[in-house]
């Protein structure tokens, strides 16, 4: 696959790019000045708040860095399986991006598999792929293969990992003492062993989650990514053949629907979580955006404020907005930094009017049905497919009620009344027995005050 000059643009990419310049056009940029100061300094005040607390992020690297360095050891000295002994991690991720919100509570590994040179035949617009060896093997990999010995199973090498991992726990210690790992029943359609690190007690609620995900690395990329991304206009021709000389992940995930062939259900899906990585690391037209003497632009923080969104969204409507996702946010992100690339456009004080940008863009893709993978143009995040069109009508309605609403689900709650912190009979405070009589509650108060006038009634009477 590598080595090949990129394909001139088809007619269907022309068109892509037409909608994609028609969806730039319609998208109306929020003037600074029509941000009402009220909307201006919550947006301000939540992207403050969901920054992670320090102490909680040097904990949280110190446990998952424990984890990942002893993980590598096991698989480099394991014995009964040879394939993982070549093995390397890869950060990525939101956490390692520095745009994970609120906590440092989820973590994305993908464990690099080398492999021989592998052919890759596209099962649906190029997110999906067979992955055949381009001749018969007898290295470790072939326990990994099909009846014909070719075919690399994606099955096989996810349920071999949850087996390594739950062996490896057998031995694992966790550097805090009070917590331990514990490998999370298995997802259909995920690509990832999921674990979780609780308290050593039973029943104890999830502090981290982490995800391992095997991933073959695979150098040049499919003819659907050939290409590249389009971010000539905002980090130059030179970054992007950069980015197309960087190899290719492809992880373990099967394609969804019923009645699958026996190809899709053994698909293996390309990744480029590497690259987003690095783009959002880099993502100033100018290098020295963001850098310790340069100017400080507000990229980032729309990012997160447009997950939290998106978090707030489905905590509010889980039913409705199942398959809405935080990548629907990250590729609209993508997107909008790609047209919108000035430095100039993303200053600090610009914050609230960028995220409202970013937010009428994700409305105006999902109003049209069409969402281009940033990485595989043809690939439609929001076709019926995967995204059911009375999900995405929903969608729409929800984006329009929050702009229109002035952004409810980022306003703090309502403050509690002062009656509210009043105690009810039974109820315990911190270092107060429930009978105090300073926890007396409003029907009590009420009933005394009630009492005090019947008396005073009945003295005024006697006296008359």
């Amino acid at each position: 696959m590598d080595g090949q000059s990129p394909r001139p643009p088809s007619a269907r990419q022309r068109q892509r790019v037409q909608e994609q310049q028609s969806v730039e056009s319609s998208v109306v940029a929020e003037d600074p000045g029509s941000v009402s100061p009220e909307l201006a300094q919550w947006i301000k005040l939540n992207a403050k708040e969901l920054k992670i607390c320090q102490k909680d992020r040097c904990w949280a690297a110190e446990v998952v860095n424990d984890f990942r360095e002893n993980l590598l050891k096991f698989l480099k000295s394991n014995s009964d399986q040879p394939f993982f002994q070549a093995v390397d991690f890869l950060t990525t991720g939101s956490y390692f991006e520095k745009v994970k919100i609120h906590n440092p509570d989820e973590f994305d590994m993908m464990l690099k598999l080398q492999v021989p040179r592998l052919n890759t035949t596209k099962l649906d617009g190029g997110l999906f792929y067979r992955m055949d060896l381009s001749r018969p093997t007898r290295t470790p990999v072939q326990a990994f293969l099909l009846e014909n010995g070719l075919t690399l199973s994606s099955s096989k090498i996810l349920t071999e990992m949850y087996r390594l991992v739950r062996k490896f726990l057998k031995t694992y210690r966790v550097p805090d003492r009070r917590c331990r790992w514990e490998v999370n029943k298995k997802q259909p359609y995920c690509p990832a062993v999921t674990l979780s690190l609780c308290r050593t007690e039973k029943n104890s609620d999830e502090l981290i989650s982490v995800d391992v995900v095997p991933a073959l690395e695979v150098p040049g990329w499919p003819p659907a990514a050939r290409n590249g991304p389009e971010v000539d206009n905002w980090l130059g021709k030179k970054v992007r053949q950069e980015i197309r000389g960087l190899p290719c992940y492809f992880v373990p995930k099967r394609l969804k629907g019923r009645n699958l062939s026996e190809d899709a259900k053994e698909s293996w899906r390309i990744s480029f979580s590497h690259i987003e990585k690095k783009i959002i690391t880099s993502h100033g037209n100018k290098k020295t955006c963001c850098e310790k003497n340069g100017a400080k632009c507000c990229r980032k923080q729309c990012l997160m404020l447009l997950k939290s969104l998106i978090e707030g969204l489905k905590r509010r409507f889980p039913k409705e907005l199942v398959d809405l996702c935080s990548y629907h946010g990250k590729t609209t992100f993508l997107h909008t930094l790609a047209w919108r690339y000035d430095d100039a456009a993303w200053t600090r004080p610009q914050l609230p009017a960028c995220f409202l940008y970013l937010v009428n863009a994700l409305e105006d893709y999902a109003r049209r049905g069409s969402l281009p993978h940033f990485f595989v143009p043809d690939c439609n995040l929001f076709s019926p497919a995967v995204f059911p069109r009375k999900a995405r009508d929903f969608l729409v309605n929800a984006l329009e009620q929050q702009r229109r609403e002035g952004m409810p689900l980022l306003k703090p709650p309502a403050p509690v009344s002062p009656l509210r912190s009043i105690r009810f009979p039974g109820e315990t405070t911190a270092g107060k027995p429930a009978g105090d009589s300073s926890l007396l509650t409003a029907d009590h108060s009420m009933k005394l005050i009630l009492g005090l006038i019947v008396v005073l009634a009945l003295y005024v009477c006697i006296l008359a």
